[in-house]
């Protein structure tokens, strides 16, 4: 019987992002090197629990799920979640920035100070500017000032982060233009909290990072992304870049955007040469509002 791995995720460390798995083990992502698995014949994807501990009833999880926990679970996970406004007490201080996405995709949000820019990279953020510090709640206040005041929300759907990254313009100066223009605004507001302290514009790019855009090479863009993995399927290609929680995999269908939250719950095998095997979407039909798939 082949082996089997659960994955938990990708975090991007100090050094780059990585795959973790249950049990402890790590994978570096590699740009250039092969990334391919497949899934058990037969094997159904199962919640994978709250806050470290396991669903008790190992219950079931659709395929297209990011969250990939159960209805009980995921109330519990975020029982305690800064994201979801039920915890008001967090004595850490915060960070409010503004990230860009693409072309008129900016949101505005917080982060606690510790993370840096870890927040940003797990987000997929294209480049960023911090906005200001301070405590939590005013964070939180100037936050949803600049939210109202600016026009600009504090969530963007994955999708659409997804679908205008390979058309990004080219140069760093291109990609933090927005959001010098919006910080500048920002600054120029009235009531900001006395408590938060600002911070002057500094654009942080992560296009290199991501490896969606490199000095004097052109970098493929995505053609597709993966919709969900299903049992007995498989894919494999040469990592072209990560961003976020994606990876682009060079695959016979092009490159093909495959979110790493879509590989948790499930069991996975190791896979050679096989064709992409999943259902997959194609950009100009997912912007278009057509959910068929490639096949």
């Amino acid at each position: 019987m082949a082996q089997t791995w659960k994955c938990s995720g990708l975090r991007w460390a100090a050094d780059g992002p990585v795959l973790t798995w249950v049990g402890g083990r790590r994978s570096a992502l590699v740009r250039g090197r092969r990334v391919a698995f497949g899934v058990a014949e037969g094997g159904e994807r199962t919640c994978v629990g709250a806050r470290g501990h396991g669903c008790p009833v190992r219950a079931g999880v659709p395929g297209r799920s990011t969250g990939a926990r159960c209805e009980e679970c995921a109330r519990l996970d975020r029982a305690h979640s800064v994201a979801a406004d039920t915890v008001a007490d967090d004595p850490r201080p915060y960070r409010v920035y503004l990230a860009w996405f693409g072309p008129g995709l900016v949101k505005v949000g917080i982060t606690a100070y510790e993370r840096g820019s870890a927040r940003l990279l797990e987000q997929g953020a294209v480049c960023f500017s911090w906005l200001g510090h301070g405590p939590l709640m005013a964070a939180r206040r100037t936050e949803e000032l600049l939210r109202a005041a600016l026009g600009v929300p504090d969530r963007i759907p994955y999708a659409q982060k997804r679908a205008v990254r390979s058309g990004l313009p080219g140069s760093e100066g291109e990609r933090t233009a927005e959001i010098a223009e919006l910080h500048a605004r920002a600054v120029a507001l009235g009531g900001w909290p006395e408590s938060l302290t600002p911070e002057p514009f500094r654009g942080v790019d992560h296009a290199a990072a991501f490896g969606i855009a490199e000095a004097g090479a052109e970098v493929p863009g995505a053609v597709g992304e993966v919709t969900e993995l299903v049992a007995g399927g498989a894919i494999g290609g040469g990592l072209v870049a990560v961003a976020g929680p994606d990876l682009h995999l060079a695959t016979e269908r092009g490159v093909i955007a495959l979110d790493s939250r879509l590989m948790t719950g499930w069991e996975l095998v190791a896979a050679g040469g096989e064709p992409c095997a999943v259902p997959l979407r194609e950009f100009r039909d997912a912007a278009a509002g057509v959910q068929d798939g490639l096949f």
